[in-house]
This record gives structure tokens, C-alpha cells and sequence, in this order.
């Protein structure tokens, strides 16, 4: 397995999936999916040119961001798991982006955490898109209401959404999933007069598609860095 081989491997659907739609492949961000990867892989990763990483637990997080600070410069980290309301103060200190805000409880912690650093945080709203009991986000027909809380806040910055759809192994299944969270983007845009310029969708087996459908940000773990370490 050669991370830099899947990482072209990776780069050539892109193009071709962003071509087929009309987009320009270079506004694409490779997120590499981290979490339980060792540094050594995420180094090996970073030397072939990917700049975005995502964890999914805040703590594993910053220790892996304590740990190559100085290896890895130019990084931008990103929170990508669900969040736990007193982690925030965590999260607020050591991510650029955090895709998780799905609830009022959590806009609140992470605005008062944020403006006590002097940081506006970057976030992603979490959409519950398929509307599973076991994933986190919140419900389609109240995003508008977390939107429009979420907006007020003084040191948030909502930049878009995320979703984690249900899984198909015929990744065509997924396409209605990623549309529908496009189209709720278009809307809020529409409705608050506001762009927001991140769609965060699309994993190692269905981002072409997701691309396609207009993701901005896709979370690659698997397709470059192998099965994931237990």
C-alpha cells in the first residue's frame, strides 16, 4: 500500500468527477480522515501534498496536533466526530474547522469558548440527513432554526454544512442524500441572504459522487491510508 500512489489515484477521480460537473477540481479540499491512523502515515500523507486532516475525537486530536506541529507547518486541522458540549473548550483551542455544530447547547459553549480566546471559530452545521438514530446532526426540519440561532452567534462563523448519509454499497444510493444537503445549503443561502461557501460530504467510497453533487470538502480515510487501525 503507497499512500502517495492512492492519493493520485484519489486526485484523478476528482478531476474527473468535478469535469463531469463543471467544476474546477482545485476548489476541492482532500480532507484526510486521521483518526486512529499513526503519525507516521499522516506525515507520509502530508509529504505527498495533502494539507487538510480530519480527527473525530478531540482528545486523539490533540495529541496527534501537539506531537507534529513542527513536522507538518502547513496543516489545517479539523474536527470531523460528534461533539460532547464540554470538549468544546478543547475543539475551540485546537481546530481550524469544526463540522459538528448540530444543536443550540453547543453553539453556546463554543461561542463563549471561542470569544474568551478572541478566535471566530469556523464551523460546519451537521445535517442527520438519512435521520438515523445512531448518528449525530441535526434533524433536516429544524436546521433552519439552528441556522438562524447558530448566525447570531458574535464568535461563530458558519461556513456551510456536513453530512454523514447512510451507507449503500452501491454508492449511486447516496447521491439523493448529498443533493438534499445541497439544496438545504441553497436555501439557507436564499433565505438568510448569506453565502456559504462548504459542503462537507462524500467518504473514500461514494466522494466521486458527492462531488458530482457539489461537495467542497470530501473526508478521505480509507482510499489513502488503508483499512483503519483498530
Amino acid at each position: 500500500m503507497n499512500i502517495r500512489e492512492n492519493i493520485e489515484k484519489i486526485k484523478n477521480i476528482i478531476k474527473k468527477a468535478a469535469e463531469k460537473s463543471g467544476r474546477n477540481p482545485d476548489e476541492i479540499i482532500i480532507l484526510a480522515a486521521s483518526k486512529t491512523q499513526p503519525v507516521e502515515k499522516i506525515i507520509q500523507a502530508y509529504e505527498a501534498g495533502i494539507r487538510y486532516f480530519g480527527e473525530n475525537r478531540v482528545q486523539e486530536g490533540m495529541k496527534k496536533i501537539d506531537q507534529l506541529k513542527e513536522k507538518l507547518p502547513e496543516a489545517h486541522w479539523h474536527l470531523i466526530g460528534g461533539l460532547q458540549t464540554n470538549k468544546a473548550k478543547y475543539a475551540v483551542r485546537y481546530f481550524e474547522l469544526i463540522h459538528s455544530l448540530d444543536r443550540k447547547e453547543l453553539a453556546d459553549e463554543l461561542d463563549k469558548r471561542a470569544g474568551k480566546l478572541g478566535k471566530k471559530q469556523d464551523v460546519l452545521i451537521e445535517v442527520n440527513i438519512g435521520e438515523e438514530e445512531t448518528k449525530y446532526g441535526v434533524k433536516p426540519e429544524n436546521l433552519k432554526e439552528l441556522f438562524e440561532y447558530s448566525i447570531r452567534k458574535e464568535n461563530l462563523n458558519i461556513l456551510g454544512l456536513m453530512c454523514i448519509p447512510p451507507y449503500f454499497e452501491d454508492k449511486e444510493k447516496s447521491r439523493p442524500y448529498f443533493r438534499q444537503l445541497r439544496e438545504m445549503k441553497e436555501d439557507l443561502e436564499k433565505t438568510f441572504s448569506v453565502s456559504l461557501p462548504h459542503l462537507s460530504m462524500g467518504m473514500s467510497h461514494d466522494f466521486d459522487v458527492a462531488i458530482e453533487e457539489g461537495a467542497t470538502i470530501v473526508r478521505i480515510g480509507t482510499a489513502i491510508f488503508g483499512e483503519r487501525q483498530v
